[in-house]
């Protein structure tokens, strides 16, 4: 199992919508992410910097390639893009994290 960390960025005062629209996640877009392998996603907030910090456990990492060619994910960013910065394509800006800890 590989895990994977990402740092997205919110917009200020955008906190509890994000926060209501992740409590809402669409079923079909929770399958979705669970077919490409994705298994124990968080996403943690940073209130004081607007960061969002995104961490998955994923069985094989290039199955997340198929994800933004997919219609539903496509979606999902179209509807989040109001609310944290994003690509072109409405997909979030996401940079890396490097894993420096980890204590299983």
């Amino acid at each position: 199992m590989h895990r994977i960390s990402v740092k997205m960025k919110l917009i200020k005062g955008k906190e509890a919508e994000y926060k209501r629209r992740h409590d809402e996640i669409w079923p079909e877009l929770k399958l979705l992410l669970k077919e490409h392998g994705i298994k124990d996603y968080s996403i943690f907030l940073d209130a004081e910097s607007s960061s969002l910090f995104a961490v998955m456990k994923v069985e094989n990492p290039a199955l997340l390639e198929e994800l933004p060619k997919h219609p539903l994910m496509r979606k999902w960013w179209t509807y989040m893009k109001d609310l944290m910065l994003t690509n072109a394509d409405d997909s979030p800006v996401a940079d890396p994290l490097a894993e420096v800890f980890y204590l299983e």
